[in-house]
């Protein structure tokens, strides 16, 4: 009768165990010494050697001529603990997975404190130890705490985060790691020897897989696999068949038919590998450990020689051709898709399906949602392609041909002069005043700024010659940035004062030119020029167009010159401070009586719009004035409204208003005395020169136009 392998050949020194030097070591040097501790926990994956190293350690311990780290194998305790031995009354094993409960934890400490029979030690070797309960370790804790001098606990576990605290922290802990593959061939092929069994070198590899680092399953396939040979002995094929292993030439295979790119063959694998009746997540998982390898070749040539991969001998020629042909970024991406395609697999109720996604996927880099390694998997099919002479490489350029002859472009008609207003007159001359610097620095390809007339009234200066507006090079403003946004501007002029787009509006202007900061505006007539300067209008259109192109501008006349302006009516009273802002109303106490007007001398004309130094001030737009329209004739009295102004020339016999009806404080005019309407009315014929009434006032004075006659009748309270 035989008996299993790892019982068998279950290690019975420290020098035997394999693979834990790390911990084994330690131990002998602590027996060496003497300095030996009353409790240890021993904790790493099934079948590393745990409990194996507790029972040499109880052995090394209880040694007829220990503590040492080399027990003699010959003394009883040394008998009675071999690995074939009955075992020993002093050293007690517990399954804490069926004796982990509080009662257990009180027996043993009951018992704990009897001296030994005929050890030196009495010892407790408590396998599972994660599986005592709570209360379990909390009666054990004093005893473990303070032990008597004869008592000694070795804990062995897999997860050593359960053992409760208190109860680690009283131990020396030694973890326990994985054997690695290459020690466990080796242990394998000491065994094989041992037995006297043939084998074949490649299907150890498989069982070292299969063992997966435990010393113990590793031990339990092998025995299997010694168990089911024959003659022959241990053979791949009977390896990869008992075990459930992909052959290695489908694997070939499907990297292949990947590689390729060929659908049907890939497709066609799956089915092979269902209809024989593989589970697809082995397969899915073998396919991944091939082109693990795959990757490991292509970064490391000789990895086969320095025991990287363990592949079969026949396999190495065909691994190694296809890490060369296919890049590392191809490889890692396929290995990186199987990789999340086995996750999703766990609990699938359609593994083939699950499978047949992720070839569809590994054949087609642009369905990735990794844009980067899916790019670069494809640069490297296309490097392939044109390497093996599927795509001819791009012809070098030919030699450019000799260039036809250009015929040369005729040259540019002139252009036709732009349309322009009357021609300028002759002016009188007239003091000029430098104009302040603006705000900002002017850039160096903006003209310097012009010399302004004195007068407020005087008309803007006509420009030396007639050429068309282009915009001024870096100037803030164009022309056609300004025209295409002209009727936004025209709607800011609107809401802010309805009387000069009345103007603009009616008299069709629209703007010309740009110089510099300065936006000129094309009139027909020079009355309505001059009535634009002279009621502030400029100031309203350079502020509309600062609300909608964010540009500061002045604004003045374009081409349009004419007589120097007639001079004002002196007036009875000096005219108070506008503190209110330079269109503010004038005040006057008593209308002036009609009768003939001396001839006034001429006074100095102001500059036509507010003064320079507040063309680009911030200071808000002030209230519309209701008078606006009546610049050259006086307010009304405060007792009364003004009578309606007729005019007196033939075909005009309506009452005029001077601004819309909106535009007045009152809702309801009083009337006024008729006293007083005689005086405007004479007033307003003297100051015509020709002896018009209201409406030829405003044309000639004001430049003002005729849009709409409202009649109102004076209210019954007054």
């Amino acid at each position: 009768m035989s008996i299993a392998l790892y019982r068998k050949y279950r290690p019975a020194t420290f020098g035997e165990v394999r693979g834990q030097e790390h911990v084994t070591d330690p131990l002998r040097q602590a027996l060496r010494s003497g300095r030996i501790n009353h409790a240890y926990l021993f904790s790493g994956p099934r079948g590393c050697g745990k409990t194996t190293s507790a029972r040499i350690l109880a052995r090394s311990l209880n040694c007829a001529e220990g503590p040492t780290p080399d027990p003699c194998g010959t003394c009883d305790s040394c008998v009675s603990l071999a690995p074939d031995g009955g075992g020993s009354i002093d050293v007690i094993e517990i399954d804490a997975a069926s004796h982990g409960g509080v009662d257990d934890a009180r027996d043993l400490r009951e018992r704990a404190f009897f001296s030994p029979v005929n050890s030196r030690y009495k010892i407790y070797i408590i396998d599972e130890a994660h599986m005592v309960t709570r209360e379990g370790f909390n009666a054990l804790l004093k005893l473990v705490e303070e032990p008597p001098p004869h008592l000694k606990f070795v804990f062995a576990t897999t997860e050593p985060e359960k053992v409760i605290g208190t109860i680690r922290s009283r131990t020396h802990h030694y973890p326990f790691r994985l054997i690695p593959p290459s020690t466990l061939k080796e242990l394998m092929e000491d065994l094989l020897k041992e037995e006297e069994v043939t084998y074949d070198p490649a299907a150890l590899p498989l069982v070292v897989r299969a063992g997966a680092g435990s010393a113990r399953d590793t031990l339990s396939v092998l025995d299997q696999l010694i168990a089911g040979s024959d003659e022959g002995g241990i053979t791949r094929e009977g390896a990869v068949s008992l075990l459930g292993y992909t052959d290695s030439s489908l694997l070939g295979e499907m990297v292949d038919a990947l590689g390729a790119r060929d659908g049907a063959a890939a497709f066609g694998l799956v089915d092979r590998v269902v209809e024989g009746g593989h589970d697809p997540r082995r397969f899915t998982t073998d396919l991944l450990e091939r082109f693990r390898d795959l990757v490991v070749l292509s970064a490391v040539p000789d990895a086969i020689d320095k025991g990287l991969v363990n592949v079969s001998p026949e396999s190495v020629d065909q691994m190694k051709e296809q890490a060369a042909r296919l890049g590392p970024a191809e490889l890692s991406r396929a290995a990186e898709v199987l990789n999340q395609g086995l996750t999703e697999m766990r609990g699938a109720t359609a593994p083939r399906l699950l499978l047949e996604l992720l070839c569809s996927r590994i054949l087609l880099p642009a369905t990735d949602g990794d844009q980067g390694v899916a790019l670069l998997a494809r640069l490297e099919q296309m490097e392939r392609r044109v390497a093996s002479g599927a795509i001819a490489p791009a012809a070098p350029a030919q030699a450019p041909a000799a260039p036809a002859p250009v015929r040369q472009p005729s040259p540019p008609q002139p252009a036709a002069p732009a349309p322009q207003a009357d021609p300028p007159r002759p002016q009188p001359a007239r003091p000029q005043t430098p104009e302040p610097a603006p705000r900002q620095a002017a850039r160096p390809s903006q003209p310097a700024p012009r010399n302004e007339p004195s007068g407020w009234d005087a008309p803007a200066p006509a420009p030396a010659e007639p050429r068309a507006a282009t915009p001024a090079s870096g100037g803030p403003l164009d022309l056609g940035r300004l025209q295409g946004a002209w009727h936004q501007v025209m709607e800011a002029v609107k809401g802010r004062r309805r009387f000069t787009w009345m103007m603009l509006h009616g008299g069709d202007v629209q703007p010309v030119g740009v110089e510099g900061n300065t936006v000129l505006l094309g009139f027909s007539k020079p009355n309505e020029a001059k009535g634009f300067t002279t009621s502030g209008s400029d100031q309203v259109v350079a502020g509309a167009i600062q609300q909608v192109l964010g540009a500061e501008v002045r604004v003045a006349p374009a081409g349009v010159g004419g007589p120097p302006a007639p001079a004002r009516r002196p007036e009875p009273a000096p005219r108070p401070a506008e503190p209110s802002g330079w269109d503010a109303p004038p005040v006057r106490n008593e209308p002036a009586p009609a009768q003939a007007r001396p001839e006034p001398a001429p006074e100095p004309e102001r500059p036509s719009g507010p003064p320079p130094e507040r063309l680009l001030s911030d200071r808000p737009e002030p209230p519309p004035d209701p008078y606006e329209d009546a610049a050259a004739a006086p307010p009304p009295e405060e007792h009364g409204p003004p009578a309606p102004v007729r005019d007196a020339g033939p075909g005009n016999g309506r009452p005029v208003e001077s601004a819309p009806r909106e535009e007045r404080p009152e809702s309801t005019p009083a009337p006024r005395p008729a006293s007083v309407g005689a005086a405007s009315a004479g007033s307003s014929s003297g100051g015509s020169g020709n002896g018009g009434g209201g409406v030829s006032l405003i044309e000639t004075e004001l430049g003002g136009k005729l849009i709409e006659e409202i009649e109102h009748e004076p209210s019954e309270g007054f």
